[in-house]
């Protein structure tokens, strides 16, 4: 019996030590598995919003030739492989540029530069830094899908410049400041914001960049249409001749490849594929555009007494470029009343640019300048107070209007200056304008040696 007893009390023993440890060893494989599956979890996520990125770099990437069926469009057609020559070199000068000096002056913090925030640069060439492809580079994507994200906003800023001198810029001297502005102009203002420079820290908001990108690009397009001159039979006696684009059709198609970019641009600049984020984002996008067409199209028609198609195509233009300062913080209605001002004062803009003498044959200064300026204005001006993002994303600063206007203000005194340097110097030493004789006959001929519709150009109009 007392055999038995001490037996029964043995196994009681094993049985109070036993439930624990098995218990315990019950969590430990129970933590294990979550660990796994949280790891699990992130690695998918990271591999989504990668994707995502490379999607949004493709279709920035399109808007490419969206630009050169724009500016083609709204031109004379016996310039149109000039132009389509420039808009096939500026991506490749772009990307080029932005690998060997670009990305490391736009972004020096994250290579590891401790800076001053104004001026900061990591070194030429770009190199996988360790762990550069994984998350351990960035929560949302690779440290290589965001160097090509980033490098197609690059070319972005030479391509507008394209437009507003289309039709009497000599090539070679056009590529010359397209190297220089993209290489050092671009990445070193942009490095202000997006690089964590001095005017994030103040707390400018530019999502996108209605600033960074378009406005720094239209400032370089007034600095070449004020050194270039107009074109020959633009202002004749004191009034303006209107020169008409040669092709509607292409100038359709290249509005609605930017608009499709668009979702990219803006939708590719949430930095991962947070379906909040991106769906809010995209919505405002799309609803500015829209709004610039409707506000363009009663603008032209009142004033111009005819709905104008090229005025209400770039008021698409416009509305895009107007929301994408902010197209993260307003709201959906401001997002609408953006897209509505935006539109039509780009009718208004045009004209007045033709009052001051300034040649711009697609209108680059009102869509990319103008409207920049007025996007940026606009986040403070709807955004006003705001700490977080429409889908409640915490910004880290407070959006004011003062502070846009700062960031407006130091991005015209860098960007103005810095382009019209460029095309001074080489107005001096190069040359910047064709002859008169080459202008008359058509840059295709005269810098290509070839035209674009062979057997069908007539060479009948100043």
């Amino acid at each position: 019996m007392k055999k038995l007893t001490k037996f029964a009390l043995f196994a009681f023993a094993l049985c109070a030590v036993g439930l624990p440890m098995a218990s315990m060893a019950q969590d430990a494989v129970a933590e294990v598995t979550a660990t796994d599956a949280m790891a699990a979890a992130d690695s998918a996520m990271f591999t989504v919003n990668n994707t995502w990125m490379m999607v949004a770099t493709f279709l920035v990437f399109i808007m490419h030739l969206g630009f050169a069926m724009v500016e083609t469009g709204l031109t004379r057609a016996k310039n149109s492989v000039n132009i389509l020559f420039k808009n096939t070199a500026i991506p490749a000068i772009g990307l080029l540029t932005y690998a060997l000096i670009g990305f490391n002056l736009m972004y020096p913090g994250e290579m590891g530069v401790d800076w001053n925030g104004i001026f900061g640069f990591a070194g030429f060439g770009v190199s996988c830094p360790e762990g550069g492809l994984t998350s351990a580079y960035n929560p949302g994507y690779t440290y290589w899908t965001d160097f090509l994200f980033q490098g197609m906003f690059a070319a972005t800023a030479a391509t507008i410049v394209s437009g507003a001198v289309a039709g009497r810029i000599k090539l070679g001297p056009f590529l010359l400041f397209s190297t220089i502005y993209v290489a050092l102009v671009y990445p070193w203002v942009g490095s202000w914001k997006w690089g964590a420079g001095w005017l994030a820290a103040k707390g400018f908001h530019d999502f996108a960049g209605s600033t960074l990108v378009h406005s720094v690009g239209g400032w370089g397009a007034l600095a070449g249409i004020i050194l270039l001159g107009p074109r020959l039979g633009k202002y004749v006696n004191g009034k303006t001749k209107a020169i008409m684009g040669h092709n509607m059709p292409l100038l359709t198609i290249g509005v609605f490849l930017l608009w499709l970019g668009w979702f990219g641009f803006n939708g590719g600049s949430v930095l991962s594929a947070d379906p909040g984020g991106v769906s809010y984002v995209l919505v405002t996008t799309s609803l500015a555009a829209a709004a610039g067409i409707m506000g363009s199209m009663a603008m032209s028609w009142t004033v111009q007494k005819h709905p104008d198609l090229t005025m209400v195509l770039n008021g698409c233009l416009a509305g895009l470029v107007g929301i994408t300062a902010g197209a993260d913080v307003v709201s959906v209605s401001a997002s609408v009343i953006i897209g509505l001002i935006c539109g039509a004062l780009a009718v208004v803009s045009v004209m007045m640019f033709d009052r001051l003498r300034l040649d711009d044959p697609v209108g680059a200064t009102t869509v990319h300048l103008v409207c920049g300026v007025l996007g940026t204005l606009f986040v403070g001006i709807f955004a006003n107070g705001a700490t977080t993002t429409a889908t409640g994303a915490d910004l880290g600063y407070t959006i004011s209007i003062g502070t846009q206007l700062l960031g407006i203000v130091s991005y015209a005194a860098a960007c103005f200056p810095a382009a019209f340097v460029i095309f001074f110097v080489l107005k001096k030493t190069l040359g910047i304008r064709v002859s008169k004789e080459e202008e008359l006959k058509g840059l295709d001929l005269g810098e290509h040696g070839m035209e674009a519709y062979p057997g069908f150009q007539f060479f009948t109009n100043v």
